[in-house]
Parts: C-alpha cells; sequence; structure tokens
C-alpha cells in the first residue's frame, strides 16, 4: 500500500475513532439530560420549557474543571484563579485601566450609585470593583449558552450536585420568563447577566433599582448595580469597613500565623507589631475588628489583614485572589495606589506537583484537606509551618525547595 494510501486510511480511523467518542459523549449526555427531568420537573418546569431548552444542546467538552475520561485531574483545565501566579492575575496595567474606566462610569451613573449607597448599604468604589472584575463594566460579551454549560458541568464537572441545582434553577428561570433561550448567555460556569449571578442567585439577589417593575440583570445598569450590591449586603457587607490592609510583618510574625483560623482583631495584631505599611497604626475605630493573615504569593508579594469584608468579596468567588482584585480595584477607584509591596516574580509549580506537595504535606501530618492542586490559604499555611518546622526559610510558597525537602523527607521516615 502506497504512502498516501496509508496515510488516508490513518486519517480515516482517526475521525472514526473521533466520531465513535463523540457519539458515546452525546449519547451519555442525553441519557443525563433525560435524567434531570423529574427534578426540574418537580421545580415546576413544563415539558415544553424543557425541552426547548434542550433543543439541540450537546456537551461543551473545552469547558474548565471537568473531569474528563482518561485524563487526570491535574490535566485538567482550571479557572484563572488557581492557575495564574498570582503577579499575573493581578497584573498591573489591567487594574490600572479599569480604575481609569471605573471611575469614569462612576461619574456617569453616580445616582444610582448614591442611591445604592442609602437603599442597601454597600460603597460605591465596592461596587465597581466588583462590576469591572467580573464584565469590565459590562463590555465583555458573555459566550456560552448558560443551559449548555450547566448541563455539562452537571453532568462531568468537579461539583456536579452544585450544577445540577443551578442547571434546574436556569431552567425555572426560562419557565419563568426572566430570560429567553436565546438570550441566556453565560461564563463557562454558568454566571448570568452583568453582575454574573448563578441562576440560584436571582430570586434571592436581583434589585429593581430603577422600578420599572423588572429585575433586569442583562440589560439595566442600574438593576444590575444594585443587584451586585444587594448580594454583597446578604453576604454580610459591613458598611464603612475596608476589606483588608496591606501590612508589615515583624520579626516574630511570619506567614503560617496566615488563615482563618488564626484570625484575632486589629488591635492584637497591632499588640504584636504589625502595621500598616509605612508603619501607620490601624484606625482605632476598627481596632475590635477580627481580621486575618492572608499572603496570596507568600513572602514574595504583598500580605494583607483581611477582615470580615474581604470573606464577603470571597463568598461572590472563593478565590483569594479574586476577592484581593475586586477589594484592591475598588481602592483604587476611591482613590488609592498600587500595592507598595513589589511582586518578585513568584514562578508556579505545575497543578501536579502542587497536589503532590499537599499530598505530601497531608502524609507528615499536616493539616491539608483536599488534595486539589490549588494554592489556597490553608496550603500555604500548612507549607509555612512544614518550612518552620524544618528548619527553612519560611515563604509559605509551594516552590521547589519545599518539594524536595518534602520528597527528602518523606523518603527517610
Amino acid at each position: 500500500m502506497g504512502t498516501r494510501a496509508t496515510a488516508a486510511l490513518l486519517a480515516l480511523a482517526l475521525c472514526l475513532g473521533a466520531a465513535t467518542v463523540h457519539a458515546q459523549s452525546t449519547g451519555g449526555f442525553a441519557q443525563f439530560v433525560e435524567s434531570v427531568w423529574p427534578d426540574a420537573q418537580a421545580a415546576g418546569v413544563s415539558r415544553v420549557t424543557f425541552d426547548r431548552a434542550f433543543k439541540g444542546v450537546t456537551p461543551d467538552m473545552a469547558l474548565p474543571d471537568l473531569v474528563l475520561p482518561g485524563k487526570q485531574p491535574s490535566q485538567v483545565k482550571g479557572q484563572a484563579e488557581f492557575v495564574r501566579p498570582p503577579q499575573d492575575y493581578l497584573n498591573k496595567a489591567q487594574l490600572a485601566q479599569l480604575a481609569t474606566n471605573g471611575k469614569a462610569f462612576l461619574a456617569k451613573h453616580l445616582p444610582w450609585l448614591e442611591r445604592i449607597e442609602q437603599e442597601i448599604g454597600v460603597e460605591r468604589h465596592v461596587v465597581m470593583g466588583i462590576w469591572g472584575r467580573e464584565t469590565a463594566y459590562g463590555t465583555h460579551k458573555l459566550p456560552h449558552y448558560a443551559i449548555r454549560v450547566l448541563a455539562t458541568q452537571a453532568w462531568l464537572g468537579r461539583r456536579k450536585e452544585m450544577f445540577r441545582k443551578e442547571l434546574i434553577a436556569g431552567l425555572k428561570m426560562l419557565e419563568d420568563k426572566h430570560i429567553t433561550v436565546e438570550t441566556m448567555r453565560s461564563s463557562w460556569a454558568g454566571a448570568l447577566g452583568l453582575p454574573q449571578f448563578m441562576p440560584s442567585e436571582y430570586d434571592i439577589h436581583a434589585y429593581d433599582l430603577d422600578r420599572d417593575g423588572k429585575k433586569d440583570i442583562w440589560n439595566s445598569v442600574p438593576d444590575a448595580l444594585a443587584s451586585a450590591a444587594k448580594q454583597l449586603k446578604s453576604k454580610g457587607w459591613i458598611l464603612g469597613l475596608p476589606w483588608g490592609f496591606e501590612v508589615t510583618l515583624p520579626a516574630k510574625v511570619d506567614c503560617a500565623l496566615e488563615g482563618p483560623g488564626d484570625a484575632r482583631s486589629l488591635g492584637e495584631w497591632a499588640k504584636l507589631g504589625v502595621t500598616q505599611i509605612g508603619g501607620k497604626p490601624f484606625p482605632e475605630k476598627l481596632r475590635d475588628q477580627p481580621a486575618y493573615l492572608m499572603s496570596p504569593g507568600g513572602t514574595h508579594g504583598p500580605m494583607f489583614l483581611a477582615t470580615e469584608n474581604f470573606k464577603v468579596i470571597r463568598a461572590y468567588n472563593t478565590s483569594d485572589l479574586y476577592a484581593v482584585f475586586v477589594g484592591h480595584l475598588g481602592d483604587r477607584i476611591a482613590g488609592g495606589g498600587d500595592f507598595a509591596t513589589p511582586w518578585r516574580g513568584i514562578g508556579q509549580l505545575p497543578t501536579a506537583e502542587i497536589e503532590e506537595t499537599q499530598q505530601r504535606l497531608k502524609e507528615r501530618g499536616f493539616a491539608i484537606g483536599i488534595i486539589d492542586g490549588k494554592i489556597g490559604s490553608n496550603t500555604r499555611k500548612q507549607i509555612g509551618l512544614f518550612q518552620r518546622a524544618s528548619g527553612m526559610a519560611v515563604d509559605c510558597w509551594p516552590g521547589a525547595p519545599t518539594l524536595a525537602r518534602l520528597r527528602a523527607s518523606v523518603a527517610t521516615r
């Protein structure tokens, strides 16, 4: 057989193989969709709405956070908050541009934002921080059909049960005519509208600020801004409390004190010698407010005392980097500047090696709960505790030297 014929047969075989995989996945997806129907019906979704929502829908296998057949979890594409180094996610140029745009947007919509402060109790610049991060003040176009996203994540995602509930909530939104199939656009995670609400959040937090009888988070800027503010307020936002303070640590305090478990009042942190950057004391009226140490890049970048309002922003999106981005962008819009402490070229290990770091820490008895390859507050804390116990320089970051020490220490147990 000639070379061209062999190549053609190989190409045909590959195409047939891909078609077989596609057919198998499509068939399995169709079975999954039908399994959702009883729950949707119980929630008040009609069969007409259900069928219309799923007409022509196939799974989107390119979405992040899917657990795909034949792939290890560490090979799965993840969201930016967990796969990019802090200095890349908190990009200085991007933050500066968003702050400039945010100030202009705030000036344009000032009467609405003043009403939000009065009616809901969330500062205007904080709402602008959320708005800027989520959709760049409405300029980002949502690329996905929400039902397809939610169904794919409920079928193959890491958080199947959560997305199944959101899928049913999304179907109910269609049933109640809050949105149409044609206009139900979302992020890769199924977040909807200008404030990026999950479907289950719409009935709870959507707010009709312009008093037109509709809670329109898609087209009404006043409603979208107010809805974002209401969500923050519902999660516990405290008017007048900063999200956090960039701090300097004294020699006797290191980053292994990170995390909510070591929270104490700002006054107690002050007694330990912790101050705002430049030695500035904490506001006297806030000294009883609880706060915890949070170092998104370990000692390789700015460190913060995070307040209860940081937790509220984090509840909007459960990522330290996201919450710092939103809080810092809001501060810039309110007139603040860049972080005082520079990021010092942090490298990020591959996800598989972060997972290995977590696994080896757990084997040594450190309090690692989930092996997920994500550099969260607890992972940084446990790394710091290991480094402290091992006589290493404590930087609370999963770098190659720490992994090498863990490998050596486990091997010699």
